[in-house]
């Protein structure tokens, strides 16, 4: 657990999930072998299938005489070049047409890098060696193949109902498009009751639900014609809010949805509703961040500590969730202080919304977002600021009011300024 204040602010690095293919390693140490194993259940190589034997390269020329060859080779070498030479030479007869293979050494030799790289090794990493420097490694292995760019998927869920994740995910998505001129697409989840429409002051006549339906089809031109354009950089995947077929989906059932959202479209907003099954389970496990909103009572903490506590567990090599307080300072209700909350769960928040009825009831009942509705407000302020650490800039509007008054934020806006 970190307990440096600014470390619940960071970002993780920014890796594209590994495709679905069999990679088997081979390694001559168990700190590596302990590595590779640990990368495997990340959730980035969830598709990935992965074997971890010992033995190094001679193990692996056994092994493949007479079995086809994985995706990817992982072989430890050891300090003798010449001999590992030797084994690349008789591993290449028995390797299938387009297995890549990657070398894990000891040293960082350029003279080595280069002679494997002219041997057809496609990457040589050096130990000690992180989890996340091997998922990256593989990672790129395929990223470079394709070329394609990269999007950010965001996930905005509840600790409760109607506690306005759906109204946050609206307005930093909002903010995000405009301040950067980034295409950004918002995914309502809420398929029966999703409230983005609305919000948008949009009735589009198709969405999410068209594509979830018929996953055969799901491509870049699909989606294309399903998206909703809300302004040049906005655009949504609206939830048909109807009760003509239940939400009932498998684990995986959205992944096609995001896979090609995130071949061309910077970044992805998905508004998760407030319910736990087994796919929205595996958007929040999956999502390279993850937005957690609750109000200050303890029926928000429990859920949100019991949501938070599984995120960290489920998501060990990724920075810690993130927390907003939203509706704060409702007059004559009882509310759990702000800092007893943050203790409780663990986490510092990363804005605190105050209760403003008029201001956003306005904003829903108009189809616009806070910053139109009141441009100088100090939360639509945040929302910008919001959208900027999600995104992992480093550009930080300077403010001395609003989400700038707390120190914790303001400390980290300074150092990635």
């Amino acid at each position: 657990m970190k307990t440096d204040d600014t470390a619940e602010f960071e970002v993780s690095p920014h890796l594209a999930p590994v495709p679905r293919i069999s990679l088997q390693a081979f390694c001559e140490s168990p700190e590596l072998a302990s590595t590779i194993s640990e990368a495997a259940s990340d959730r980035r190589m969830d598709k990935a299938h992965v074997k971890v034997h010992m033995g190094g390269a001679p193990a692996a020329i056994e092994a493949f005489r007479n079995s086809p060859t994985p995706n990817v080779i992982v072989l430890e070498a050891d300090e003798n070049p010449e001999a590992l030479y030797n084994q690349l030479e008789e591993l290449s007869h028995f390797c299938d047409s387009g297995t890549k293979v990657m070398i894990v050494g000891a040293h960082n030799d350029i003279a080595l890098y280069r002679s494997l790289m002219s041997r057809g090794v496609s990457d040589y990493l050096v130990m000690p060696l992180s989890v996340l420097d091997f998922i990256g490694s593989v990672s790129r292995l395929y990223a470079h193949e394709s070329g394609d760019s990269l999007g950010r998927i965001i996930a905005f869920v509840g600790a409760k109902g109607g506690v306005g994740s759906s109204t946050l995910a609206h307005n930093v998505a909002w903010s995000i498009a405009r301040s950067y001129e980034m295409q950004t697409v918002i995914v309502d989840l809420d398929l029966p009751f999703g409230t983005a429409g609305l919000d948008f002051n949009q009735d589009p006549p198709q969405g999410v639900a068209d594509a979830v339906y018929a996953p055969d089809r799901v491509d870049a031109n699909m989606l294309d014609r399903l998206l909703t354009k809300c302004s040049d950089h906005l655009s949504l995947l609206a939830a048909p809010a109807t009760l003509e077929k239940t939400a009932d989906f498998s684990e995986g059932a959205f992944d096609v949805v995001f896979d090609v959202l995130r071949q061309s479209v910077p970044c992805i907003i998905a508004d998760v509703p407030h319910l736990w099954t087994d796919w929205s389970k595996r958007l929040l496990t999956i999502a390279d961040e993850v937005v957690v909103v609750a109000s200050p009572d303890l029926a928000n903490l429990r859920n949100a500590k019991s949501m938070l506590d599984l995120l960290r567990a489920a998501r060990p090599n990724d920075h810690l969730p993130r927390l907003i307080i939203n509706g704060s300072g409702v007059q004559k209700r009882p509310e759990i202080e702000i800092a007893e909350f943050a203790k409780a769960v663990d986490l510092q928040p990363l804005l605190t919304i105050p209760f403003d009825p008029k201001l956003f009831g306005t904003a829903t009942n108009n189809g616009q977002m806070i910053a139109e509705v009141e441009a100088t407000n100090k939360t639509a302020e945040s929302f910008v600021d919001i959208g900027r650490i999600l995104m992992g800039r480093s550009e930080i509007k300077k403010s001395k009011k609003g989400i700038l008054a707390n120190p914790l934020l303001a400390k980290l806006l300074r150092k990635a300024s």
